[in-house]
């Protein structure tokens, strides 16, 4: 996708998704807009490492204020569908693959594959992105 596909996209999940309205912390709502704004620009690991960043700060808004819990408590704490939490995870275990490189040797794959990687960031940031919209839209007060 190029920059407009990928705007257009995030205004399709808006769409899609935004039934009503909802609550958002001011931190959230600026987070969300760091996120679209890395995905929109092809800052696809940015996107993802951002957008669960969202995704910890709308759960601790939401459950969680002052609490010091870790990704995987505001999951399994979270009142969210079974479908949404799996996501969740896997979004997380992929996000800790950057986070915490534990070989940064084993560097083949950035290397050999620069592209299949930037494929595979990008799909990812994608599901980031509307893994995130989820989250935000999950709890909506007034609908349509």
């Amino acid at each position: 996708m190029n920059e407009q596909e990928r705007r257009q996209r995030i205004s399709q999940l808006d769409a899609e998704m935004l039934g009503g309205q909802v609550f958002l912390s001011a931190w959230c709502a600026f987070i969300v807009n760091e996120t679209d704004t890395a995905f929109v620009h092809g800052a696809f690991l940015a996107a993802i490492l951002t957008a669960v960043a969202g995704i910890e700060t709308c759960f601790r808004f939401e459950y969680r204020a002052g609490e010091r819990q870790g990704l995987n408590d505001l999951i399994n704490d979270a009142t969210v569908d079974e479908d949404l939490r799996q996501d969740l995870h896997t979004l997380g275990k992929y996000r800790n693959q950057w986070v915490h490189i534990n070989d940064p040797w084993n560097d083949d794959k950035l290397i050999q594959s620069p592209e299949e990687l930037r494929n595979e960031l990008e799909r990812t940031a994608l599901f980031a992105v509307t893994t995130l919209r989820r989250v935000m839209y999950d709890h909506q007060w007034i609908q349509r």
